[in-house]
């Protein structure tokens, strides 16, 4: 119906298109001198003058409000009608919402997740959509350099072990260390071209030549998220590049890097290179803060199309170590901005404390049957916990210490704990093992040998007792 007007309309004033109906000045005329069909003129005989003309009026009114959505329509179509595009089924975060700013301890955040992680701690201190699996990009390298510098530790891997390049390698897309088939490169070469080019075709030669092909590398990869405890987190490939069902959330990266910057502090050395050149070809770290002068010394960029840019940085100020994982921008820029964010809120509002040095002493404890009487147990790490700043005179250390151990007690066996607490809530248990082995005593217990001897005694006195009570009386002499 309302076509059929706008039809009418075009013709009487002779429009060609919506563009003219719009900027046509000749349109307020036009409907001002607008008649009544005949059918309904008729009507208007009857109808008094001053009251037809309060109609008429009503009339146009009606009329323009009709009109008036319709040339919005006509101007904005994409305001009203537009609908959002489809998302792919296939490796999309578990949410879908767009990413908005969100405040948490005055931090203010924009990003689809991320957290913020004390390095010596292991404490969250900011957290947003934590595990919402996201596509991992490059993030994956992560777990493969992690495994190479595993395999250099257990003698495994050298770093002058020639890896030769397979054509699988060789034709891998995505960033590049730009490495060549047969060729035959350094495994310290390859931990460059990963930790620093990005490199998918260092990730793949590496995977082949330490377990002969990517696939089992894949599930070593798998088995050692499992073992960290990386739940939301599956990998189907050595890089990173999408692939079906292959995913990760922040809160594991965040886990992962924690685990990896302690057992492998010397990889920091490689993430935090701003440039390499291989083939004469230099390429420059894609992690922006490295150049910021803010104390960042890794640790990974990262990003996909149907995920965004991710960034796994790390840094370190006065002995203070921070974790920050971004992932999930929409443009490059900003997960530079939003990870330098979330370092700079927690190095400005947090202490990190060493509550208890590893190897401190607690105690003594009373050993039983023992060949030692008491001994101290001591630390078996170190008791770190992340408090507001203005708050570290509020932590405690509390040992539960047991009333005696039994003997035979092992050299580093787990006897107890000390608890680490901050106004009355427990933050940290670090264990108390035995620094020496106390080998179990030949003799029983004092107590026993007391009340033996007790009891001898006893035993002697009643039979010295009997005896002379049963002694006959020798007889007077007459």
């Amino acid at each position: 119906m309302i076509a059929m007007i706008k039809l009418r309309l075009f013709a009487k004033v002779g429009l060609k298109n919506r563009a003219e109906f719009v900027m046509n000045k000749n349109l307020l005329p036009f409907f001002q001198n607008v008649k009544l069909p005949a059918h309904r003129a008729g009507l208007a005989g009857h109808i008094p003058v001053k009251r037809r003309g309060v109609m008429i009026r009503s009339f146009k009114n009606l009329q323009m409000i009709i009109l008036i959505p319709i040339m919005f329509l006509m101007v904005f179509p994409n305001a009203v009608l537009s609908k959002s595009g489809k998302t792919s089924k296939k490796n999309k975060p578990q949410q879908t919402q767009q990413t908005e700013k969100t405040a948490q301890g005055g931090l203010r955040y924009d990003a689809q997740s991320g957290v913020l992680m004390d390095a010596l701690s292991g404490q969250v201190l900011f957290e947003q959509n934590p595990t919402l699996r996201i596509p991992p990009a490059s993030f994956g390298k992560i777990l493969t350099l992690y495994l190479a510098f595993d395999a250099i530790r257990a003698g495994q891997l050298k770093m002058d072990d020639l890896v030769t390049v397979s054509e699988k390698a060789w034709r891998t897309q995505g960033s590049k260390m730009f490495i060549k088939v047969g060729e035959r490169v350094k495994v310290e070469e390859l931990l460059k071209g990963i930790a620093i080019s990005s490199g998918n075709d260092a990730c793949i030669a590496l995977a082949e030549h330490m377990t002969g092909s990517e696939e089992i590398f894949v599930s070593k990869m798998n088995e050692k998220a499992s073992l960290i405890g990386m739940k939301d987190s599956q990998f189907k490939n050595s890089h990173g590049m999408p692939a079906e069902g292959q995913y990760t959330a922040a809160m594991d990266m965040a886990l992962v890097a924690h685990r990896y910057i302690q057992d492998h502090p010397e990889a920091l050395a490689f993430h935090s290179t701003t440039e390499y050149e291989y083939n004469k070809i230099r390429q420059y770290n894609r992690n922006t803060l490295l150049q910021r002068n803010i104390g960042v010394d890794g640790l990974k960029t990262g990003h996909v199309e149907e995920a965004g840019f991710h960034l796994l940085a790390t840094a370190k100020r006065d002995g203070q170590r921070m974790i920050a994982v971004v992932m999930g921008c929409d443009r490059m820029r900003k997960r530079a901005q939003e990870a330098q964010a979330l370092l700079e809120y927690g190095f400005k509002n947090f202490s990190t404390v060493e509550a208890v040095k590893k190897g401190a002493s607690f105690g003594p404890v009373k050993v039983k049957r023992g060949k030692e009487s008491k001994i101290s147990l001591i630390a078996a790490e170190e008791g770190w916990v992340t408090v507001p700043k203005g708050k570290e005179s509020l932590i405690s250390v509390s040992p539960e210490l047991p009333k005696f151990v039994e003997a035979p007690i092992q050299k580093n066996q787990l006897v107890t704990k000390v608890l680490i607490q901050n106004e009355g809530k427990v933050l940290v248990q670090v264990n108390l093992v035995a620094p020496v082995e106390v080998q179990k005593s030949l003799l029983p217990p004092w107590p026993l040998i007391a009340t033996i001897g007790v009891a001898v005694f006893l035993v002697f006195l009643i039979g010295f007792w009997w005896v002379r009570i049963r002694r006959p009386k020798p007889r007077p002499l007459r």
